[in-house]
């Protein structure tokens, strides 16, 4: 109260409330308590943590749990910031105008239930969902349609439950430059998936790729909560609201292909190469070629635009683990040249490469490279047939065909080979395609925004080892029995006796048109 203070202290209250703005809330801000009413704004640590990130750091980016109060920390740090600095101006953003305009009305409350003698600056313009004061500052609410802030300097930039904003991607190149003047962001949400700009932003801080500082705030962050709570809390919660609500949990929420417990268990796995090669080192190598193991290269081949990748993965085809991997935008030719010689060091491998659209010039410079194991399927049923049969086969073609029908069956095998643990996955750059390789409307594909190249590379090595391989494995098992019974011994009888001359001769050309059928037909036992 003003009659409790002498004017000297009343100007050290407001220098020191001034210049900290966990003093200035702990000691002079209020809330209201829904069963309470009015009462003192008393911070929790991570609270006060918050408030001290907001003004070490120009962007922060925060993944919460639901009911932490960091939409009431952030209003009280608004009324520090707006009251206590001149001619700020303040945007409050979210997908739905009622929930920024929410934030706005927090902001007013706390402003206008301060002691009257710490109030140094008056609200003079008063509407609805926007305030002005009268040192200059201040703030309205705006949804994220149209042009909303993009001609406005801004001082500081709210974006309400961000993962929930459609199109944040597009709006933040618009709104980033209105805060080239030293403007600050802050956005905050609860998990909503990935791929979106909310997801993507936080991952990358976590990285140290952007300017954002990252804080993660779990429902136990909070004093107050213990393992009593959160089992009376999620009662009644599914997985995903869990995840979403209170775990802060970036994969459950979302509605990836890969099952969230799998992309965990893969994630332990990854791995650095032993090397990273080739042209533009995009080349991995976890494990050089073993003349004992047998190989598969897997390659999908990039539209051309320059928008996405050509990769290929090499797999060790007795454990499906992938030993080596390319992803890169190499020209045609040399990526061609690339698949041949990548091929050939890994003892001729079946050479598997995706045929829609450009990937046909590929194969075709494999064939004419002479390569001696590429992939063949028939046409309309895509079943594999060996090389040398598929010459004599009209409707053989080389490659494997990604289509509307195959694309799920070959998705659905590489979830089947994941969750039965049926393959071995190192490349961190893989793991980030599950991530964001979801389900849209029934249809699995990468978010919007990113790239599911090896993916799908990886699914259709699955679809083609689980199934063309398996049947030529059994059906080679056949043929090398067959091939056998055609086979005349190898031994030589003795000429000593008496009505046996020449048979030594007979026996030596029928050894050798043996040797020569069995080379004729050496092409049952490849596969």
């Amino acid at each position: 109260m003003i009659h409790d203070l002498s004017k000297k202290e009343i100007v050290k209250e407001v220098v020191k409330s001034g210049k900290d703005p966990v003093y200035f809330i702990n000691n002079y801000c209020k809330i209201s308590h829904p069963l309470k009413g009015l009462i003192p704004f008393k911070t929790f640590d991570y609270q006060d943590s918050l408030l001290n990130d907001f003004n070490d750091h120009r962007f922060t980016v925060i993944l919460k749990a639901r009911q932490l109060g960091i939409s009431t920390i952030v209003a009280a740090y608004v009324v520090w910031l707006m009251l206590f600095h001149r001619d700020k101006n303040i945007l409050v953003m979210a997908t739905k105008f009622n929930t920024a305009a929410n934030l706005v009305k927090k902001v007013k409350a706390i402003m206008r239930n301060l002691p009257p003698w710490i109030r140094i600056a008056d609200i003079s313009v008063d509407n609805r969902t926007s305030f002005e004061l009268s040192n200059g500052s201040q703030i309205k609410a705006t949804s994220t349609s149209g042009d909303a802030g993009r001609s406005e300097a801004l001082s500081l930039l709210v974006i309400d439950e961000a993962a929930h904003v459609e199109g944040l991607e597009e709006l933040w190149t618009g709104l980033y430059p209105t805060l080239s003047t030293g403007g600050r962001c802050i956005a905050l949400s609860t998990p909503n998936g990935v791929g979106n700009w909310f997801h993507k932003t936080y991952i990358e801080a976590e990285l140290e790729d952007n300017m954002f500082k990252p804080i993660n705030l779990p429902w136990d962050v909070h004093p107050e909560r213990d393992q009593e709570w959160f089992v009376n809390e999620t009662k009644n919660m599914s997985r995903r609201q869990i995840a979403q609500e209170l775990e802060c949990n970036f994969n459950t929420s979302g509605e990836t292909v890969i099952h969230p417990d799998d992309l965990e268990r893969i994630n332990q796995l990854i791995t650095e190469p032993k090397h990273r090669t080739g042209f533009d080192r995009n080349y991995w190598i976890w494990e050089e070629y073993n003349p004992e193991n047998s190989y598969m290269v897997v390659a999908d081949v990039a539209r051309g635009d320059g928008a996405d990748y050509s990769v290929f993965h090499i797999f060790k085809l007795e454990t499906m683990e992938i030993v080596a991997e390319y992803q890169g935008k190499p020209s045609l030719d040399m990526y061609a040249n690339i698949l041949f010689q990548v091929g050939k060091e890994y003892g001729d491998a079946l050479m598997v490469v995706e045929n829609v659209g450009i990937g046909i010039s590929v194969l075709e410079k494999l064939q004419e490279l002479e390569y001696p194991n590429v992939y063949f399927s028939i046409k309309g049923t895509h079943e594999y047939i060996d090389a040398n049969s598929a010459q004599f086969k009209n409707n053989a073609i080389a490659g494997f065909t990604t289509s509307s029908k195959t694309r799920p069956l070959i998705v659905a095998k590489l979830e089947e080979f994941i969750r039965n643990k049926l393959i071995t996955v190192y490349s961190n750059r893989l793991f980030n395609e599950f991530k964001t390789f979801i389900w849209n409307n029934g249809k699995p594909q990468a978010m919007r925004g990113y790239h599911d190249d090896l993916v799908m590379s990886l699914a259709i090595g699955c679809w083609v080892r689980d199934t063309a391989l398996t049947v030529n494995q059994r059906n080679t098992t056949y043929n090398k029995a067959l091939l056998d019974t055609m086979i005349f011994t190898t031994s030589r009888m003795s000429t000593k006796i008496p009505g046996q001359i020449g048979y030594d001769k007979d026996m030596v050309q029928k050894r050798n048109e043996s040797i020569s059928q069995q080379k004729e037909f050496s092409w049952l036992f490849k596969g």
